[in-house]
Formats: structure tokens, sequence, C-alpha cells
């Protein structure tokens, strides 16, 4: 099934960021093993991915329970000062994520991006893609991180729309439930962790895979499974 040019696309595409827009995941996973080391603890590639999507002040807890003798906020200021530092180097875009963003922009459908890492991190990404983005919404200005709803619904706030009327753009279990419990339509991409089928949920294993096509029609309500 395709669409057509009758076909509306969202009022808003709304991006998570690491692992969705940018390949930082493993940035974050090696800066929390050096860190655990720096501090005599014991970390394993399990533990780092069960942090994948979640409020950094969460995993700076659970670094905390595995030995890392700081205060919260430190742990997060360094763990963003260690990937701020490397995507400062370069930038490291996922397949398709640019080509997807450049084709809503020429289509007239606002982004926002929707992370939870902090405003330092995130403008330093978007800085790259000037006037992609409408409003960013970061772990800093919400209080209730992914997975609750708060994120996206204060993204559709900001713009001005119908989070129903939104597209979400995810990678993690922890952030697809953030956006399907905001009300929005949501399509998980697989990054380093796996995206198990759900109800309403569309799938890609790619943004490569990923036109103005398959938006209007995950927009239109079709769940759309390009893993299956």
């Amino acid at each position: 099934m395709t669409s057509d040019a009758t076909t509306p696309l969202p009022a808003a595409v709304l991006w998570d960021m690491d692992g969705t827009l940018v390949d930082t995941e493993p940035y974050w996973i090696r800066a929390e093993h050096e860190l655990v080391a720096a501090h005599g603890g014991s970390w394993s590639h399990e533990q780092a991915l069960e942090l994948v999507g979640n409020p950094l002040t969460v995993s700076a807890e659970l670094l905390q329970a595995a030995g890392v003798d700081l205060p919260v906020a430190g742990i997060v200021d360094h763990l963003l000062g260690k990937v701020r530092h490397q995507v400062d180097a370069e930038v490291p875009w996922r397949p398709g994520a640019r080509e997807l963003l450049a084709a809503l922009g020429a289509a007239g459908v606002p982004c926002a991006l929707v992370t939870m890492s902090y405003s330092v991190l995130a403008d330093a990404v978007v800085a790259h893609v000037p006037g992609a983005f409408t409003t960013l919404v970061t772990g800093d200005q919400v209080s209730r991180g992914k997975p609750d709803p708060e994120p996206y619904l204060v993204a559709a706030a900001r713009l001005g729309v119908a989070v129903g009327e939104c597209v979400a753009i995810e990678d993690s279990p922890t952030g697809i439930t953030s956006a399907l419990a905001a009300g929005t339509r949501t399509l998980g991409v697989e990054a380093v962790l796996p995206v198990e089928p759900r109800p309403g949920l569309s799938r890609a294993k790619s943004l490569v895979d990923v036109d103005l096509d398959v938006v209007r029609r995950i927009a239109g309500g079709e769940v759309v499974d390009l893993l299956s």
C-alpha cells in the first residue's frame, strides 16, 4: 500500500536524538565503562544497554550503584562532556537521517528534537543542521523524562499542534513507550537494541528505508512494518 499526494503529511515530526538522529549510543556506553572502571567498579555491556533512552539522572543513579563515587550531577556532567567532545570532533549521523530531515523541511513539515540528552549536547548536534528543528525539548527541560509522555506532549504544545497528528521517530524501548503514551503515531528504527512489535508501532531497520510516503502512511494511521 502506498499513499498519494492527497494523503496529508503529519502536523509535525518529533525526533529522538541519540540512536535515532545520531549514532551516539556507543559514545555513551564507552563513557560509562570508562567512568565505572576509573572508580574501581564493574560494568557490563548488558548493563549499559539497560540505560539506553533513560533520563540522565536515572542512569547516573545506576552508575552510582555500580561504584561511581560522584554525585548525580557530577556523573551527568562527566558523561555529557565526554560525548560532547566526540560530537564536536565529528557528528555520527544515522544513515538516512539528514536526508529525511531535508525532505520534511522541503515539504514544510516542522520538526522537533525530543531527547533525554541535555541542551549542551543537543545544541551542538543541531548546529550542524541549521533550521531543521523548530524546537528542542531536552532532558534538562522536563520534570519527567522518558518513558513518561511529558517530553512528547511538551514538544507538540510548543509547536502548537495536536500530538495525535504528529509522527515520532524513536529507537529505544524507553523512548517508544514515551511516544506511544503521548498518543503520537510512532516509528521505531533499530539501533543498538531491537525494536520489538507493539500494537500501533511502525518499524524500520534504517531511516534509509523511510521517505515521505512512509511518513504519510504512518500519519494516516497505517502501521508500517518494514522489519517483518
